[in-house]
């Protein structure tokens, strides 16, 4: 390991590290193992760096194949999983081969469901290029398409065999998509770590500069703090009524109204401005419900506009919303069910709030 390399275990049954740094493409190899063929799942926009990893792939021995997806939430679909598996199936693919995920989040969620069905699962390798998912999608084990009834309602846990967090691939992102990949980072603070609030609060300019040290430090916090979360609670089995506390659901803070937003904009909505719009609308819920405090809640608010992300929504749309919510996993029969906080890092389910609540909330973050 170079004194560039942060790495963080995720200590899962199948325990697996997560690497962070600079020029990490020669660490694939290792991660690939005793394999004979190699697909390379990758966005159009990283056609280049996906040759490029099938050089070195090619280089070791490897037979690679690329396989080419649409850009963001449009790969998550079953026509371009079932696209995917077509390849596996002519190129061979057997329960030795690998899955590599390329790209953001949207490219390792589809790249790791596929991994995960095909022959009933193959070793997957994730390679996030983006901070959506270097600190989240890629991080974990969930998997998942979308379906025109809501996002990620098909999927399935399966989980890498190792993640590699080049942080030299931010560079190149659109300062909109780093904005974006904060409100993963900015969730993390509010359920788990309020150091990361610390940090964007003392230097948001640095929060946002893909180079620097800032942005390096909250990646390594975020990751540590998804580690820790998914290594007692991997697949979301413990709940209040468990009595095992809040579990991995916990990471969902923010998502039940982001998830709403999302489907009700038909996914040209970034996903990190719709989770931190659904962060600022269960603060405001709990806060209403008495359960968090002003100061708490107002927090969300300036922390999220320290960055540049949004925290207000259109007004007309409630009904929309809130039938999309009812179909979010969280959902439990007819009961809405939402993360939110009793106070910072503290997170709970706060179950079948009164349907004035929700509106009330509502009407709080319209802008």
């Amino acid at each position: 390991m170079t004194s560039d390399e942060t790495r963080v275990e995720v200590r899962t049954a199948a325990a697996y590290e997560v690497v962070i740094g600079h020029g990490l493409a020669d660490r694939l190899p290792a991660l690939v193992g005793d394999a004979r063929r190699v697909a390379v799942i990758h966005p159009e926009t990283l056609a280049e760096t996906a040759e490029a990893c099938r050089k070195t792939l090619v280089a070791h021995g490897y037979e690679p194949h690329t396989i080419q997806v649409p850009d963001a939430e449009k790969a998550k679909a079953a026509d371009v999983a079932a696209f995917c598996w077509s390849v596996l199936g002519a190129s061979g693919f057997t329960r030795s081969d690998v899955v590599v995920g390329l790209g953001g989040g949207s490219t390792t969620d589809l790249a790791g469901f596929v991994a995960a069905t095909w022959l009933r699962g193959v070793r997957l390798v994730q390679v996030p290029t983006t901070l959506l998912g270097m600190v989240d999608a890629a991080v974990g084990g969930k998997t998942g398409i979308n379906t025109a009834q809501g996002k990620n309602l098909v999927g399935a846990f399966h989980e890498p065999a190792g993640v590699l967090c080049d942080l030299g691939a931010l560079q190149t992102l659109p300062r909109g998509e780093v904005v974006s990949g904060l409100a993963e980072v900015v969730k993390c603070g509010f359920v788990a770590d309020p150091g990361i609030l610390d940090l964007v609060e003392s230097d948001p300019t640095g929060a946002t500069d893909p180079g620097s040290d800032v942005l390096r430090e909250l990646v390594v916090r975020a990751v540590r703090v998804k580690a820790a979360v998914v290594a007692v609670d991997l697949r979301e089995n413990r709940s209040d009524a468990a009595g095992g506390g809040v579990g991995r659901q916990a990471l969902n803070y923010g998502h039940t109204f982001g998830h709403a937003v999302e489907r009700v904009e038909r996914y040209e909505f970034r996903h990190g401005a719709a989770v931190a719009i659904g962060m600022r609308y269960v603060a405001e819920l709990a806060r209403l419900a008495g359960q968090l405090d002003r100061a708490t809640a107002d927090r969300h608010r300036e922390v999220l506009q320290l960055v540049g992300l949004p925290t207000t929504y259109r007004a007309g749309l409630w009904e929309p919303l809130h039938d999309a919510m009812r179909v979010d996993k969280k959902t439990r029969g007819d009961a809405l069910r939402f993360v939110v906080l009793e106070s910072l890092a503290r997170p709970m389910i706060l179950t079948s709030p009164e349907p004035a609540l929700l509106t009330a909330a509502y009407a709080e973050i319209l802008g």
